[in-house]
Order: structure tokens, then C-alpha cells, then sequence
């Protein structure tokens, strides 16, 4: 971190630096066609190279196994060889028996200090006796674990057609791990599930809708009934012909809240077609501006890129909706709404981060308000609210989590003139320090995310991948317990979990969630246990929240364990990060030391993938760090099944049966 000083014309600009100013190499540049830069890392000092570094090793429980019996045959080495020296002196001390004459000492040799003799026999007895030790087992083991890691880079049933993409392995110490696994850890979002997101409903306003055909329909009869009282809301697009709104008694308007209405969708939609990072990757940005093609461009004809999907496919409903996103320079943001165009002034962007949970962007529209538009989830947006309709929409958010769909709170907040001056200049100063500027940075964002008004929700649907109810079932009648760590909202991990076959209906679920103080979670701790033991026959499954798992870690360790032993299934929702590498290292340490694997997509899963006894990452559309962090690297969750069953297994017999070779 630092910041870089510009004189211009006699006057010092201050320009801040950190992360996003740097540029990696591999990177590509956006919204700019070239760039002055200093070269500050290169060759083995970039970023890229620096990642090169091995990652911690890991052993697996067979070659523990084998180390702790070369110290035993190790130690009876050097006791054969101390005794038998002993052995050695005490029978010369008769002079009947002197050394034979093969093996005389010379009288330079006899006169020599009695210590140099003794470390001379005890060194002579170790060559003696040295064949205890085999000396060949390990290059024999080593030399298969690399010829077998092959087969599982030549399975075809690892192989997956439409990515292309082969079993990898980053690692062969591991292979006979897979075979005795005890406990899987999975992410969801990518990982069980295809991180495909579709836009299916929103709430707006403390109304629900769907998304049909580019249309907003109200949940409820379809607006193509053959009855005229049906109420549905035309898409954005179509909005300008008031003739497409129709409405029954219950849902008509007059002229007047009907303009009201259409201003409340537009902002929300604006809002969604504003506040992100997406970027359009076959738009040049030269072309951002005045030009012939702003007049006629279709939302089919933009091909929207971004880090992440749920971001994608907000902004691509916008577009089938009507307020399409045309693209951004460094300073604008540029919207088509019903064919006009209108420029947003970008003036500052609130990055994401994991533990605001949201995101917010600051623009100057047309008119010249200053607005702050904010998404993130609904723990984090709705607290923060103060006008809309926020127990409505909180309702709306339960029911679409209730379905599986992941869901996004949508909230502004307009700037008079002389509070986006004191924001702007705290953010300045916040950028630019150069110490604790992380924490100054969070302290301006709270100051500036407060007093939002909620525009609505919306629900995002991410399709499971195939097969993976099959994978999860063979797991559980392989005596194997799964556990799913994610970082939804409650209710959707409840229903995927439910959808998947993580849960099954007969399965008594309990819960921990919600959890204020330590002697709460206590209680209910004890509670939980007290029904375990009660319904023994029933099998029970457990859900934990991200807030109620770090008060029972803090003081509950014992007591949390005992619960999660006597589950079937466990469901951690909300989940950070290190949480998941927390809750892997809880089950490492426990009295059983069972083998772990964690198996996730992401960069936010690479500290469980590396906690784990043995990481699985899945190539999928989050990037690559989880697989190249990961000890193997798969395309699919349900290719686990063969790579545990089959390769693992096989593994486990075949280094078990050469290793008993150099001891029988």
C-alpha cells in the first residue's frame, strides 16, 4: 500500500495505491486501451512465480504408519548394536578369550582410548546388523505411488466431454488416502451445484414477480389465462405503451401510482444494471460514447463478462427486462433504458469484501443526484435500511430461499451536496493513508452504507449438477459423513441440502442457528444432545449457522463434537472461510483422528482444501485456485464417487500388499 503524488501544472494530485493498482502478470487489461506503468516485480519475484511455492506437505496415514515403524526397527538397531558391543567387552575381559587371530588389533590400536574402541565396535555392529532397516521400501513406494498417480489421469470416467477437462494429480503421496476416508466436507455453491445462475424472481417494493418470457409477472395466474381479470406487469421494455398493463380489481391502479410503480421498477433495475463489476468483453471500449451503434444495439448482441455468475446474470435479467447495461469507462457507466441512453458518473466503488457481505457503488445520474446503490445479503443490507418495505421483502427473501434460490438485497440512498462532500473527502483520506488503511476503509464504508432505503430482493436459481443425490448416497452406505459448508443464507442450504439428498425427509433436523451469548448456545447445545439421545433410532441431521459455530468453538468444543458425531449429516451455513478450515481442524484433532477431505470450487474453499487430510478442487467456473491448491483436481462432484471407491481403494490394497513384502 502506499500513494502516488502527480504534479500537474503546480498543483500535487494524490492518487492512492493498493491492490487494484496493481498489475499482475498474466492480467488483461479493461476499459482502457493502454496505460504508463513502472515495473516493480519480475521474474521470480511476480506474483504468478511466487505461487509457484510448494504448499505444506502432507503425509498419509500408511507412510506415518511406516515412519513409526522404521524409529521401531530403528531403535532395535541401535540396541542390537549397544549389546552386542557390551556383549563384546565383557566376554575379551577373560584373557582366555582374546580375538581371534583373523581379526587381531595392532598394539597402536590397543593402546588407543577405550571410548574411540567402543564407538569403533558399536559402528562396526550397526553395519552388521543394518539389513533390519529396509533401505529399499521406500524408493519401491515412492516409485508406485508415481506410476499409479497415471491411472487416474487415464480414467476415462474422470474424463469430462464438454469442458475437456481430465482427473489431475498434484500429488501422488496421497493415493492410498482416498481409500480411507471417513469424513467429506463439500462447498455447495460450484460444487454441488452447476454455478449456472438464472434470474427466476425478484421482489420489488413488497411485490413479488417472475421473470416469463421478459416479462415481470406477479406471482399467481399466468398472464396468458383466458380470463381478463388476470394482473401481471409488462417488462420495462414494454412500459412506455401503458396499453400492455393490465390489471384486475385487485391489483389496479390509478394513472398516478401506475407512473409510481413504473419509477419503482426502473430504480431497482437500474440499480441491478449499476452496482457491479461486470464488464463487456466483445465491446471495445473505444466504442463507449457517441457512435451509431448506441441507437441499435440489442441485449442479444452483448456478451457480458464477470468474476461472478450471480453478478452475470443480474445484469443479463436487466437487459431482457429493458434497462440494459451498454458499458463502463474509468469514469462513466453507461445504460440504455427503453432506447434511450443515459451516462452515470462513477464515483466511487465500495468493494465487496466478506465481512460487510455487500457491495455498494456511489454515481452522479443525468439529473445530478448523487446516489449510492447497494446489494449484498440480506443480513447485511436489511439492518442497515430505514425506508421500503422491509418486512415484506424479508418474508419474500425466506420464501425464495425456501426454494433453493440464492438471494441479493437491492438498497440506495440519495446525497445532498454537502454529504457526498464529506463522504468524498473521507474516502480520500481513508484510500490514501498509509497505515491501517483497511480499517479506515471499513470505518468510512459503515459511515457511508447506513440509512438505506430498500428497493427489493432478488432470487437466482443454480441448477445441481448431475448425479450428485447418487454420489452423496453412495458416500453415506460407505459408511462416510458428509458435511456441507457454505455460505448461503439458511433456508436455501436447508433446501438444497433437501434437493441434493445431504437431508432426506425421514431425517430429524435440528438446529443451531441464531445463537446470542455463550451460555444460549450452552443450552441449546445440551438440548440437542439430550433429543439425540432420546430418539437413538432416528437419524439426525444438524444445521449451524456461521454465528452460533463460533460461539460453540469459542467454549463448546466438547459439546458441539458430541452433537455432530451422532448426526448423519451436518450443514454449516454462512460460513467465512477460515470457519471451514476451523470446523476440519475440529474433526482432525478429535479423539478418533478420522481421515478428512474437502472438496470445493473456489478460492474462498483453498483453506479447507489445504486443512484437509486430502483436498479435492473442482475446475469449475470460479477460477482455478482451488484446483491448484488441491492434492487432485476433478470436473465433477460425482466423479468422487469412482476416485474413492475404485482408485482409493485400490490404492490402499496395493501399498498395503507391497509393504508387508519387506517384513514378512
Amino acid at each position: 500500500m502506499g500513494r502516488m503524488i502527480i504534479t500537474q501544472q503546480m498543483e500535487e494530485i494524490v492518487r492512492p495505491l493498493g491492490p487494484e493498482s496493481l498489475l499482475l502478470r498474466g492480467a488483461r487489461l479493461k476499459n482502457t486501451k493502454e496505460i504508463f506503468g513502472v515495473a516493480i516485480y519480475t521474474g521470480m519475484e511476480t506474483k504468478m512465480a511466487l505461487n509457484y511455492k510448494s504448499k505444506s506437505q502432507k503425509r498419509s496415514a500408511v507412510e506415518k504408519s511406516m515412519n513409526t515403524f522404521l524409529i521401531i526397527y530403528l531403535v532395535i538397531l541401535i540396541s542390537e548394536a549397544v549389546i552386542s558391543t557390551i556383549l563384546k567387552y565383557t566376554w575379551q575381559t577373560e584373557e582366555k578369550w582374546d580375538e581371534p587371530w583373523y581379526n587381531q588389533k595392532t598394539e597402536h590400536q590397543r593402546n588407543s582410548s577405550k571410548i574411540l574402541r567402543f564407538i569403533s565396535d558399536f559402528l562396526a555392529f550397526l553395519v552388521l546388523y543394518n539389513f533390519i532397516i529396509p533401505i529399499s521400501l521406500y524408493v519401491t513406494v515412492e516409485m508406485q505411488k508415481f506410476l499409479g498417480s497415471f491411472f487416474i489421469g487415464w480414467d476415462l470416467d474422470l474424463y469430462h466431454e464438454e469442458s475437456d477437462q481430465k482427473a489431475q494429480v498434484n500429488t501422488s503421496d496421497l493415493n492410498e488416502e482416498l481409500g480411507q476416508v471417513e469424513y467429506v466436507f463439500t462447498d455447495k455453491t460450484g460444487t454441488l451445484t452447476e454455478n449456472e445462475m438464472q434470474f427466476r424472481e425478484c421482489s420489488i417494493n413488497g411485490m413479488k414477480y417472475q421473470e416469463i418470457n421478459g416479462r415481470l409477472v406477479p406471482e399467481g395466474p399466468t398472464p396468458d389465462s383466458s380470463e381478463g381479470n388476470l394482473s401481471y406487469l409488462s417488462s420495462l421494455s414494454h412500459l412506455n405503451n401503458l396499453s400492455h398493463l393490465t390489471t384486475s380489481s385487485s391489483f389496479r391502479t390509478s394513472p398516478e401510482n401506475e407512473t409510481e410503480l413504473i419509477k419503482e421498477h426502473d430504480l431497482f433495475f437500474k440499480a441491478v444494471s449499476l452496482c457491479h463489476t461486470v464488464q463487456i468483453s466483445n465491446v471495445q471500449t473505444d466504442c463507449i460514447g457517441d457512435g451509431p451503434w448506441q441507437s441499435n444495439l440489442a441485449p442479444s448482441q452483448l456478451e457480458y463478462y464477470a468474476s461472478s455468475p450471480d453478478e452475470k446474470a443480474l445484469v443479463e435479467a436487466a437487459a431482457r427486462i429493458g434497462i440494459v447495461f451498454i458499458g463502463n469507462s474509468e469514469e462513466t457507466m453507461e445504460v440504455k433504458t427503453l432506447g434511450k441512453l443515459e451516462r452515470y458518473k462513477l464515483l466511487h466503488i465500495l468493494e465487496f469484501d466478506s465481512d460487510r457481505r455487500r457491495m455498494s457503488v456511489i454515481v452522479q445520474a443525468p439529473s445530478g443526484e448523487k446516489l449510492l446503490f447497494a446489494k449484498g445479503a440480506e443480513s447485511s443490507i436489511l439492518p442497515k435500511c430505514i425506508g421500503g418495505e422491509i418486512e415484506k421483502t424479508r418474508i419474500h427473501v425466506d420464501e425464495f430461499a425456501l426454494k433453493g434460490l440464492r438471494t441479493l438485497c437491492i438498497a440506495y440512498r440519495k446525497f445532498t451536496s454537502k454529504e457526498y462532500e464529506e463522504i468524498d473527502k473521507r474516502i480520500f483520506e481513508a484510500r490514501t493513508a498509509l497505515q491501517q488503511r483497511e480499517e479506515k476503509l471499513a470505518d468510512v464504508f459503515q459511515f457511508i452504507e447506513k440509512d438505506l432505503i430498500l428497493l427489493g430482493a432478488t432470487a437466482v436459481e443454480d441448477r445441481l449438477q448431475d448425479k450428485v443425490r447418487e454420489t452423496i448416497e453412495a458416500l453415506r452406505m460407505a459408511g462416510i459423513k458428509v458435511w456441507v459448508l457454505t455460505g448461503d443464507k439458511h433456508e436455501t442450504a436447508v433446501s438444497v441440502s433437501l434437493s441434493c439428498g445431504h437431508f432426506h425427509r425421514t431425517m430429524n433436523i435440528l438446529e443451531l442457528i441464531n445463537q446470542k451469548s455463550d451460555s444460549e448456545c450452552a443450552e441449546q447445545l445440551r438440548q440437542l444432545a439430550r433429543r439425540i439421545a432420546e430418539d437413538h433410532v432416528i437419524q439426525h441431521g444438524l444445521v449451524v449457522d456461521g454465528t452460533s459455530l463460533s460461539l460453540a468453538l469459542r467454549e463448546h468444543e466438547k459439546l458441539f463434537m458430541e452433537v455432530c458425531r451422532n448426526c448423519s449429516a451436518v450443514l454449516c451455513c454462512r460460513m467465512a472461510p477460515l470457519q471451514k478450515a476451523k470446523v476440519i481442524r475440529l474433526i482432525k484433532i478429535s479423539p478418533e483422528k478420522p481421515i478428512t477431505l474437502a472438496v470445493g470450487d473456489g478460492a474462498n474453499d483453498v483453506s479447507m482444501i489445504q486443512e484437509a487430510h486430502v483436498g479435492i478442487g473442482i475446475m469449475g467456473k470460479e477460477g482455478r485456485q482451488a484446483a491448484r491448491n488441491s492434492d487432485y483436481a476433478i470436473a465433477r462432484f460425482k466423479f468422487l464417487s469412482k476416485l474413492l471407491f475404485v482408485h482409493g481403494h485400490f490404492y490402499y490394497i496395493r501399498i498395503a500388499t507391497l509393504v508387508q513384502y519387506f517384513f514378512l
